[in-house]
């Protein structure tokens, strides 16, 4: 596979080439700050579109946009903390609030905040980016072992540049995010164990998504057992890998038990996520059950397009069904490994458990990132730069729509 991806590389076109023999960390240099300079122009332009029905108001600028929707409550959690009395709204229910942030990113942008003199914005901002950059380059290391270096450069181009590439210059977590799981997958690759004690609760406390790797490691335990004859488990692998598990499981429950301990109500955490699925269907939410957040979503997005509910259930099999084949037997996506196709299966499968599919579920998908790697596999010319081109116009739609435009419940970055 090695020596394939070595020919490949050789006859890569002469820009591609020049690329490649740049270090990786400039190559990767050159195509993210390559990406980013576009995305501040589709920023710049879309705040000139912005006008007085858009949630940005008329006056718009790069800034209001950079640090719009989730920015803002990150930017709460840093100034004021988490709230000890939950917000009420008339009926009783618990309405939005800062508990559905994790804490280390508001952290680390209030700290940098007071190296550039209390300006959190551009702290904020400015973590999203860097985390953003080293995302990519781990990314980069993650995939050229699998991939060829030049694939695995393609892979990065087409991540830097896709329709959810703003978010690595918004007020998010998400870069952040990105960084530990993408060292975290690299890492479990090279089966050096020792860092992922620290990694996992960094993700945990970055942004919900721990207990996804907690099954990823599962299901990682049970492959590597199933094949302890073809590839030998040591028992402080497998000690690993279990105390690892159980750790993420724990990380992933804590942040419910820290509200509720906070509050003095036990279900702080739950019924503040549900606040916002309440907004989408009405206060008759019928509470959270696992699954039920795309079944209701499935019948209401197919409402508001006129089609039969029906059609949305059948729809939605339809898309898992499509996407357990894809990760089976897609032959691009298998040459990417197993722990990056069991991570993308745990990932869809917590997401399809707990997640309730509107607007921001294009954001939800960023973690699946690596699955960029077998997105880029096919080397011909037209098909690369094809699937590039659609990335950035599908950036510029979802600016269009999120941020210039606006104005719609059904518009939330």
């Amino acid at each position: 596979m090695a020596e394939r991806a070595l020919t490949a590389d050789a006859a890569a076109p002469a820009p591609e080439r020049g690329l490649l023999a740049l270090r990786p960390a400039l190559a990767v240099a050159v195509l993210y700050a390559g990406a980013r300079i576009i995305t501040t122009v589709f920023l710049i332009i879309a705040a000139e579109l912005s006008g007085p029905t858009s949630r940005f108001g008329a006056d718009a600028t790069l800034g209001t946009l950079s640090m719009g929707w989730d920015a803002q409550w990150y930017w709460v959690v840093a100034t004021s903390g988490y709230p000890t009395d939950l917000p009420l709204d008339d009926a009783g229910n618990v309405t939005n609030n800062a508990w559905a942030f994790m804490p280390v990113y508001p952290a680390l942008s209030r700290a940098l905040s007071v190296v550039l003199g209390g300006q959190y914005p551009l702290a904020a901002v400015m973590l999203a980016v860097v985390a953003g950059y080293l995302a990519c380059l781990v990314l980069f290391h993650l995939l050229r072992e699998r991939i060829g270096k030049g694939t695995a450069l393609w892979a990065i181009a087409l991540l830097a540049a896709s329709p959810l590439g703003a978010i690595f210059q918004m007020g998010y977590a998400e870069s952040l995010f990105l960084l530990w799981l993408f060292l975290a997958l690299w890492l479990l690759v090279q089966r050096r164990f020792g860092w992922l004690y620290l990694l996992i609760p960094l993700m945990g406390y970055t942004r919900p998504g721990v207990l996804a790797f907690a099954l990823l490691l599962g299901l990682y335990g049970i492959r590597r057992w199933w094949r302890r004859r073809a590839d030998p488990l040591p028992a402080t692998e497998a000690v690993h890998i279990v105390l690892l598990g159980l750790i993420a499981v724990l990380v992933g429950f804590s942040w419910q038990v820290i509200a509720g301990y906070v509050t003095g109500d036990p279900t702080a955490y739950l019924e503040t996520e549900l606040s916002w699925r309440r907004g989408w269907i009405g206060e008759d939410d019928g509470g959270f059950v696992p699954l039920s957040g795309f079944v209701q979503a499935a019948a209401l997005w197919f409402r508001l397009w006129g089609l039969p509910e029906v059609l949305g259930y059948v729809a939605l099999g339809a898309a898992v069904l499509a996407l357990a084949a894809l990760l089976l037997f897609e032959p691009h996506v298998r040459r990417l490994g197993p722990e990056v196709r069991l991570w993308s299966a745990s990932y869809l499968v917590y997401l399809l458990l707990v997640f309730f599919p509107q607007s921001s579920i294009f954001r939800l998908l960023l973690p699946l990132a690596p699955l960029y790697g077998a997105i880029a596999g096919p080397r011909h010319p037209a098909w690369r730069f094809g699937m590039l081109g659609l990335g950035l116009l599908g950036q510029w739609w979802w600016i269009y729509e999120m941020l210039a435009l606006g104005n719609s419940y059904t518009q939330i970055p």
